[in-house]
């Protein structure tokens, strides 16, 4: 693999317990506010660089979001993961974390990078407003990786004509916003992950048919989710120096 970042990303898949439901909401929102302010005390200690959240369209299991936690070196990576498992809010948490770097390789350098959204003068990421999903896109979670057979090819002209595919559906359907990150280490999800925004269904349909078609597609191994952006316009202001 070439093409990537130094920068340490920490794909988190979360969601909440079925015990966080029976708790009464006086607790639920003390528990909430404890867990903000360790967790921006985390951001501003380690220069977090930037947070995404986005939500399943349909929880899978206990599996309610995914999220993407870029820190400058795995020391802030290892600070945020000890730090979000703390109790008491850290108790009724599902958590599953891999770590990986962006991935940027040359033929990819077509994908858009959407602007992150404005910052309102003063915001306080302390001060928690209701949030939501964003409905106003559509968002493909794909993790991949490649079949490992004896057989397998030289992937190089495999990869170059799947990325013309792709490149076209992005062309076709408005791509919004597209980013690859691969993995360190092994991971029964995969090798790389990547996020893609559309207006609408019908370019992520188009994606994935671009993306397992034959020949190149039949050598990778897919695990499509979708999903929207959560709450964008209060996490642009986690980052130190962003919030009020």
């Amino acid at each position: 693999m070439t093409g990537q970042d130094e920068n340490v990303v920490v794909l988190f898949r979360g969601g909440r317990l079925p015990e966080w439901h029976r708790l009464d909401q006086a607790q639920r929102i003390d528990f909430e506010r404890q867990h903000v302010d360790l967790m921006l005390s985390v951001s501003e200690r380690h220069g977090l660089i930037g947070i995404h959240g986005y939500r399943l369209l349909g929880p899978r299991g206990n599996w309610e979001r995914f999220w993407t936690i870029e820190f400058p070196d795995l020391a802030g990576a290892e600070a945020w993961m000890s730090a979000e498992t703390e109790p008491p809010y850290g108790r009724y948490g599902f958590y599953d974390y891999a770590l990986a770097r962006r991935w940027r390789p040359e033929g990819l350098n077509w994908l858009p990078r959407k602007p992150e959204p404005p910052v309102t003068a003063g915001a306080d990421p302390h001060k928690i407003p209701a949030l939501y999903a964003d409905p106003s896109s559509i968002v493909l979670l794909a993790f991949g990786r490649q079949y490992r057979g004896p057989d397998q090819a030289s992937p190089g002209n495999r990869d170059s004509e799947r990325w013309r595919r792709m490149r076209k559906v992005s062309q076709s359907h408005g791509l919004i916003h597209g980013e690859a990150f691969h993995l360190m280490g092994a991971s029964v999800h995969g090798e790389l992950v990547w996020i893609l925004e559309f207006p609408g269904l019908a370019g992520i349909e188009a994606w994935i048919d671009a993306e397992t078609a034959p020949p190149a597609g039949v050598d990778q191994r897919h695990d499509f989710h979708l999903a929207r952006r959560w709450a964008p316009e209060y996490f642009v202001t986690w980052p130190p120096g962003r919030g009020g």
